[in-house]
């Protein structure tokens, strides 16, 4: 599968947008994604990123051009109008088919995208002011609104599939991992992570810490986080120095230390729910228009503290409120918890046709299983041979079909879970796939011939066409392989004489 993305990050930006795609393009990296970005403004260190991690990376011609911006409220920030965006981004996919475009951006709308239909089969939309309408076939907001479910409403196509709320949300696999070494908080604070987001330009950073500092947390370990283009990067890190506070500048361990944390100072936006994840009770800040009202509502619900500042003496007074009161500490933690539980992006992937499925070959010790899978009524049903296999039979297959290079017997697994089986047999440059799910699994049929093709393309690329060949009344066969993207190519009849 090839998929592109249309990101940037900027000053104006921030860098949210693009770690949150760089989260959801390793995902589909996984499952044998082919992915190139398209971006008009990226600072060098992130294309390096891109470089380290094999991805492909278009640039697009940065110089500024006022010319022809539209209403939207952001339209500055493309740099150009849509229209010669979509030119560029035209031109920068046109040496292939692409099966999915990712746009993420406030100054693209439904204009933009209806032009990239030619380059791309399907549209993947991220957004989160719904200020905009979309021409997408998924729409995916992954912050908590208090209209969550209205937001969209008459701003997408009818065919579009909503994904909205935490339980969407794009955190990277290490997050997932920590989160089953966490509990909620309801020890002392011992130790305070504060960070504000990679870019921080008002400096909410340096207020920050000048309010630890007032209250005296000598105590207390203060962990402070920048990005490496933070405006004032060196002055916070000689406060940090001075004050014995440590200072990470664009850190790869923000997991390992939000998972650390007891209390955490920081911004709105992405990171919110990276806290929620981790369980670690936040004062947020909305420091961007965007995020004023997202901050507002998950405070409403309880998963976050939100104080109103009017001025930067008042943080102070939060911080220490927070501290002395372990109960709320405790609630806010348990309540983001169960709200965002680090699993949105499988969930994303998987809307997009490529679940959460892992595929191995079969092996000699697969043998009992698939003989007892193989036998259940349900299975012979809907074979050619739906006769009971003897062991002696089976033993002798399974054997042949080990050994046989124009053979593929394939696995499903979904939380090292055995979910399903696809074989391949291979003659004259095509294959015949057959496909059944574990008796007792249902639902992922699709998932799991999406990911078994993608398997097989990418480890028998001598094979361009599949085939599949399904009983008469076995709809739900039939089904399968159409909404798959198969085609009818003849039909069979039979009828027994006398």
């Amino acid at each position: 599968m090839k998929i592109a993305f249309r990101v940037d990050a900027s000053v104006q930006i921030g860098t949210g947008h693009f770690m949150r795609c760089l989260t959801l393009a390793d995902e589909l990296t996984q499952r044998g994604a082919q992915i190139r970005f398209v971006s008009r403004y990226l600072p060098e260190y992130l294309a390096n990123l891109l470089e380290a991690k094999g991805y492909e990376l278009a640039r697009l011609d940065s110089a500024e051009d006022d010319a022809d911006l539209d209403e939207l409220s952001h339209a500055r920030w493309l740099g150009c109008s849509q229209a010669q965006d979509a030119k560029a981004c035209i031109t920068a996919l046109s040496d292939r088919a692409w099966d999915w475009l990712i746009v993420d951006h406030y100054a693209l709308d439904s204009r933009w995208e209806s032009r990239l239909r030619q380059s791309a089969r399907k549209i993947l939309a991220i957004d989160d002011i719904a200020d905009r309408q979309h021409d997408c076939d998924i729409l995916l907001d992954q912050n908590f609104y208090a209209d969550m479910n209205s937001r969209y409403a008459g701003k997408a196509p009818d065919h579009c599939r909503l994904m909205l709320g935490p339980r969407y949300v794009l955190l990277r696999e290490e997050f997932r991992q920590l989160r089953e070494q966490v509990a909620p908080r309801k020890s002392a604070v011992q130790r305070i992570l504060v960070f504000f987001g990679g870019v921080d330009a008002d400096n909410y950073t340096g207020r920050a810490i000048q309010a630890l500092i007032d209250m005296g947390v000598a105590d207390m370990h203060v962990n402070v986080v920048i990005g490496a283009q933070h405006p004032c990067r060196e002055a916070i890190e000689a406060i940090c120095l001075r004050d014995h506070f440590t200072c990470h500048v664009q850190t790869n361990r923000m997991a390992e230390l939000m998972a650390a944390a007891d209390l955490s100072i920081g911004a709105g936006g992405g990171a919110t729910w990276e806290r929620c994840c981790l369980g670690v009770p936040t004062i947020a800040i909305g420091t961007a228009e965007n995020q004023r009202r997202q901050v507002a509502d998950a405070a409403a619900e309880g998963l976050v503290y939100a104080p109103d500042l009017k001025h930067d003496l008042v943080i102070g007074h939060h911080i220490s409120a927070l501290i002395e009161n372990s109960c709320l500490r405790q609630l806010i933690s348990r309540n983001a918890m169960q709200a965002v539980d680090g699993r949105g992006v499988l969930r994303v992937v998987a809307g997009m046709g490529y679940g959460g499925i892992v595929l191995r070959t079969a092996m000699a010790d697969d043998s009992e299983r698939l003989f007892a899978w193989r036998n259940d009524s349900a299975i012979r049903a809907v074979s050619r041979n739906s006769d009971f296999i003897n062991w002696e039979d089976h033993s002798c297959w399974f054997a042949s079909l080990l050994n046989d290079p124009n053979r593929v017997l394939l696995i499903g697994q979904r939380d090292g879970v055995p979910i399903g089986v696809v074989r391949f047999d291979i003659q004259n440059h095509q294959a015949e796939v057959s496909i059944y799910l574990v008796p007792g699994i249902t639902g992922c049929g699709r998932d799991l011939l999406r990911s078994a093709e993608i398997w097989f393309a990418q480890n028998r690329r001598d094979i361009n066409v599949l085939r599949a060949d399904v009983l008469g009344g076995n709809e739900r066969s039939h089904q399968l392989f159409l909404s798959s993207g198969y085609e009818v190519e003849s039909t069979s009849y039979f009828k027994k004489l006398q």
